[in-house]
């Protein structure tokens, strides 16, 4: 997605540890008109039609999967990092290793709101390692639900975590996939 490749090289910023800041429209200050875009985008890969739930994981992929879920007219749900009071009955939970925050966490989402049968559509911002992903395409399989594909903003390709996905045949697309990223420098993979 060219729009989004150009904001990336004009607003990002490499900082120490392979960290991409890209919180002036992604994920701290929010460009709603410009997350539907990306929603646009998402929708001439996807078939949104078969989709019956949007699943992404908390907290800075929430923004962009609420903006595509009312875009398209879908629910959506996003995996928590911790049990809080208000979930009752089981759980459905996978452990994760987190890259942003360097440490494992527990995503969980309520077997009320996620179920067999359901098609759903996974959606991120960011793709580092990919383990936020993986925790979530496990909780997916423990519902019984079909995954229907795993739309990704912006991965980091010299990660390895969209690879790891596209090698184990998951319907799997991100819109800017940067190859090379060092201080002032940002380049991307050639699709």
């Amino acid at each position: 997605m060219k729009e989004l490749k150009d904001r990336i090289l004009n607003e990002g910023k490499v900082l120490p540890g392979d960290i991409i800041k890209l919180d002036g429209f992604l994920n701290h200050k929010v460009d709603c008109q410009f997350m539907q875009r990306i929603a646009d985008e998402f929708a001439t890969i996807f078939d949104i039609e078969s989709v019956d739930i949007l699943l992404t994981a908390e907290a800075s992929g929430i923004a962009l999967t609420a903006v595509c879920a009312a875009k398209w007219g879908k629910p959506m749900i996003y995996a928590k990092k911790a049990k809080s009071d208000n979930i009752e009955g089981g759980l459905y939970q996978s452990e994760i290793y987190s890259y942003t925050y360097k440490k494992h966490v527990t995503q969980i989402v309520s077997k009320e709101w996620l179920k067999a049968g359901q098609r759903v559509l996974i959606l991120d911002d960011f793709m580092a390692n990919g383990e936020a992903v993986r925790g979530l395409t496990d909780l997916v399989a423990q519902a019984g639900a079909d995954l229907e594909g795993i739309g990704i903003a912006v991965e980091k390709g010299f990660q390895g975590g969209g690879a790891r996905l596209r090698d184990a045949g998951f319907n799997y697309h991100a819109l800017a996939v940067i190859e090379k990223a060092a201080p002032g420098h940002i380049e991307f993979r050639e699709e």
